[in-house]
Formats: structure tokens, C-alpha cells, sequence
């Protein structure tokens, strides 16, 4: 039983990346597909598509050169810890070569999106 369906996310999607694996099977929930969108219109991924038979969805991971688009996560609001930022203490991280995605009054986004709509929210994970 997953207790953490996002740091299972993003732990599968890393690991998956670190062995260099083209795709990767993650557990179907509507939060997981609207991350995977997101990651994917951030160019982390490249597709994502969502089994009919079960509930997964497989993501295909992102290579340049062979060598992996993601290189890091962090979890940063966790179950017993959340954390919240308003719209005009959102910076760019690692100087616009990482983002922090967001859960946002309308859905899920990255830093870039927040900040130009002016919405703050929980901050989900760090990626780069």
C-alpha cells in the first residue's frame, strides 16, 4: 500500500531514468496522470498513456545523448509536513534549469505558470 502516491511517483520516474529504462509503470490516480502531464508539458517525459485493462500509466522517459532529462527530485510538502508558498515569493530554481511544480487552486503547474497566473500553493517536488 502506497501512503505517498507523489513520492512513489517520482521515485519510480528517477530510478527508472538512473537505469536507463525507456518507460516506466506508475500506479493510475488522477493526481498521478495530471503530475505526468505536467512533467511531460515541462519535457521531463515523453508520453504518457494510460492503460485500459488496469489502473497504471506508463510515462516515456526523456534521454539526451543517452543521457537521463531527470537528474534529481526532492519532495518538499509531504504528508505530515505541508508547505505552502504565496505567488510573489515563487523564484526560479537552479537559475530556470529545474522547476518546482505546484498544486494551485487551478490544478497542477510548474513555477513558470504559477508565477505568470499570480497563484501560490502547496509546493509538490523540486525537479531537475
Amino acid at each position: 500500500m502506497v501512503t505517498d502516491p507523489i513520492s512513489d511517483l517520482i521515485t519510480r520516474i528517477k530510478n527508472s531514468s538512473d537505469a536507463k529504462k525507456a518507460s516506466v509503470t506508475v500506479i493510475a490516480s488522477k493526481l498521478s496522470e495530471n503530475v505526468a502531464h505536467v512533467l511531460k508539458k515541462a519535457g521531463y517525459i515523453s508520453s504518457v498513456e494510460k492503460s485500459k485493462t488496469k489502473r497504471e500509466i506508463e510515462l516515456g522517459l526523456v534521454y539526451f545523448d543517452g543521457v537521463p532529462r531527470i537528474n534529481g527530485v526532492e519532495r518538499i510538502s509531504k504528508p505530515s509536513r505541508r508547505l505552502y508558498q504565496k505567488a510573489a515569493d515563487i523564484r526560479s530554481f537552479r537559475s530556470g534549469f529545474g522547476n518546482t511544480i505546484f498544486t494551485t487552486s487551478k490544478g497542477i503547474m510548474t513555477d513558470v505558470d504559477a508565477k505568470k497566473l499570480k497563484l501560490g500553493g502547496e509546493i509538490l517536488f523540486k525537479i531537475w
